[in-house]
């Protein structure tokens, strides 16, 4: 029996692209699956790598705000919905997976002229413009929070939390520390700042070493870029522009994280039970989604939230110090979380379409 077919979508970040490759990973032995996202975004490389047939097209950028590019982007959606159309008549799907970005809006367009179902996750407790537009075409609604219920239709969103990658689950604590030859008893901290990195959050975390490092055993991921080759030979620190295979051991091994506010990254770290200092994002840079998740993972007990127009070296030392001594607490409320199932519970739902 041929296997039936599956497109996904979503592109512009990380964010947009690594739960549908945990959803990827669990239905890839019972669906054909394929790819459609930007021409020149993150989400290509990322697929290709897991051997996923990736088509491109155009897309143009959804923006809130008056500006003569969005006159532009118009025509580049346009083409981007009729490229899409091409492609998807072609592969037949019998669903279209959409994680939002402004590429998946030509994908889910297409999807709807064809009656071609589609299934949208939003990851934010406020859904980004394009899943706003995608809303009223998409057959069923999931979403990461509970908060999120109220801006999409009741009679198809469900709450289902955020899928996480298995072998996010699977590391080992030990094989970490040997990869980074930390083996002392020391606590191990962990700075994320997204695949790009965060250069406020680098730049505080450096000018800090010296007293981070008397007690803490640093990894820091900095982004592309990024590295600092004056502290390579500092003790007790280790720098690395992105890690992709070992970041699951290395997640183990850690004892605090600090880490942007993206959704995705911190119900990985709520499964891992890892106490965060979350640095969202500011109204400066974003559409403010990085502020409300960190709020509410606060609200929960499982973090603590350090706006980014505070940040400076004595208050990047001082959230640490007050996260490392309410460690425990944090992990006894992450342990009563309902977080684990939203994979589980997606793909269900795409093998019953």
């Amino acid at each position: 029996m041929p296997k039936r077919t599956i497109v996904f979508t979503g592109g512009g970040s990380a964010g947009h692209v690594t739960p549908n490759i945990a959803i990827i990973k669990e239905i890839k032995e019972d669906w054909e699956i394929f790819y459609i996202g930007s021409k020149k975004g993150i989400e290509k490389e990322l697929i290709q790598k897991i051997n996923i047939p990736y088509f491109g097209i155009n897309s143009g950028k959804l923006r809130r705000y008056i500006d003569f590019e969005n006159v532009v982007d118009i025509f580049r959606v346009i083409r981007g919905c009729i490229e899409a159309r091409s492609l998807l008549r072609k592969l037949k799907p019998k669903l279209v997976f959409s994680k939002g970005g402004f590429v998946s809006v030509p994908v889910i367009l297409a999807a709807k002229s064809l009656k071609i179902p589609v299934f949208i996750h939003e990851s934010d407790i406020t859904p980004g413009l394009a899943n706003k537009i995608s809303q009223r075409f998409a057959t069923k609604i999931f979403s990461s929070f509970e908060e999120t219920k109220k801006f999409f239709p009741e009679n198809k969103t469900t709450v289902v939390g955020s899928p996480i990658r298995k072998e996010i689950l699977n590391g080992s604590a030990a094989n970490g520390k040997k990869l980074l030859r930390y083996d002392d008893k020391s606590p191990i901290l962990t700075i994320m700042g997204g695949s790009l990195g965060a250069q406020k959050i680098n730049e505080a975390v450096r000018n800090s070493l010296k007293q981070l490092t008397t007690k803490y055993q640093v990894v820091h991921l900095c982004g592309k870029n990024n590295l600092d080759n004056k502290l390579v030979k500092i003790p007790r620190y280790k720098q690395y522009e992105y890690v992709h295979d070992e970041l699951a051991d290395i997640l183990n091994a850690t004892d605090i994280v600090i880490t942007r506010g993206g959704s995705n990254a911190i119900f990985e770290f709520l499964a891992l039970k890892i106490p965060m200092l979350i640095i969202p994002l500011g109204l400066d840079q974003s559409r403010g989604d990085q502020i409300l998740n960190a709020k509410a993972f606060e609200q929960k007990g499982y973090s603590l939230t350090l706006e980014e127009g505070n940040l400076n070296n004595e208050t990047l030392v001082e959230y640490i110090e007050t996260v490392f001594k309410n460690s425990e607490a944090f992990r006894r409320n992450m342990k009563k979380s309902p977080s684990g199932e939203a994979l589980k519970i997606l793909v269900k739902e795409i093998n019953n379409i």
